[in-house]
């Protein structure tokens, strides 16, 4: 394992009960998978339904039990915490408060000084390019919209670790997409570690500096490939085609590596 390796899996086995199985009877989703992520490092995790990417997320975020070894800067991870920041596909945010509101609760929930509580509030509020909107309720707010106070209130509780599972998968293509260019300027600022969860190969290879590839039955890494390309990226670069292809051969041909 990486000296630099601020997140370390080793031997990671999840379980589940069978839906008509006998009692006691289990399914393996995750079995004895190893994998590690460096300070700093965005780390796209890719593969079909059922190969558990969302299941090592929450094992990660602390959310489920697990076999194995799971450790955060070289501390076992055992339930949520702080330091660990999640964004869901659902936008999850409280409909009574407002844009500001929201982006303030994590801040406001661990008694931050209200001087503190406003400064990150402003820069989180600048930071997704809500100025303008910082007064209105999600009700208000396109779906786009809606993932950026998710994401800003995320950053504003000073996470060390972000952990997003498929955070973009509902909008269409054109929000989508600049949805991700505007996450990557945002990472570039904070340079915040992210595990990203994703069904997108073109998505994977645009945003990440490595794809960790899941093939199911049980879960198990079948490629680790670091996309060694400068951002911001160009989506019709040749070269990010020939990464795809290599991720595609592993998923459509199972040509693991």
């Amino acid at each position: 394992m990486s000296e630099k390796a601020i997140l370390k899996v080793v031997g990671l086995s999840v379980s589940f009960p069978k839906v008509d199985g006998k009692r006691g009877e289990k399914y393996k989703v995750i079995s004895n998978m190893d994998l590690e992520i460096n300070e700093g490092e965005f780390v796209c995790v890719l593969g079909p339904s059922g190969c558990g990417k969302s299941t090592l997320l929450n094992c990660v975020a602390g959310f489920i039990p697990y076999e194995g070894i799971i450790s955060f800067k070289n501390h076992s991870i055992t339930g949520p915490g702080p330091e660990r920041g999640v964004m869901f596909q659902e936008y999850g945010l409280f409909p009574w408060f407002n844009v500001e509101q929201n982006i303030g609760y994590g801040p406001k929930k661990r008694k931050w000084s209200k001087k503190e509580q406003k400064e990150l509030v402003d820069k989180y509020v600048k930071m997704v390019g809500l100025e303008n909107f910082r007064k209105s309720y999600p009700n208000h707010l396109s779906g786009g919209m809606k993932q950026r106070v998710s994401l800003a209130r995320v950053l504003a509780n000073k996470p060390e670790f972000l952990l997003m599972d498929e955070p973009f998968a509902a909008l269409d293509e054109q929000t989508r997409q600049k949805l991700q260019e505007e996450l990557l300027q945002v990472w570039e600022q904070d340079k915040i570690t992210c595990m990203f969860i994703t069904h997108s190969i073109s998505e994977a290879v645009f945003l990440a500096d490595r794809v960790i590839v899941l093939m199911p039955n049980p879960g198990r890494v079948a490629l680790n490939l670091r996309i060694d390309l400068p951002r911001m990226r160009d989506r019709n670069d040749p070269r990010l085609l020939e990464f795809s292809k290599a991720i595609s051969d592993v998923l459509f041909h199972n040509k693991e590596a």
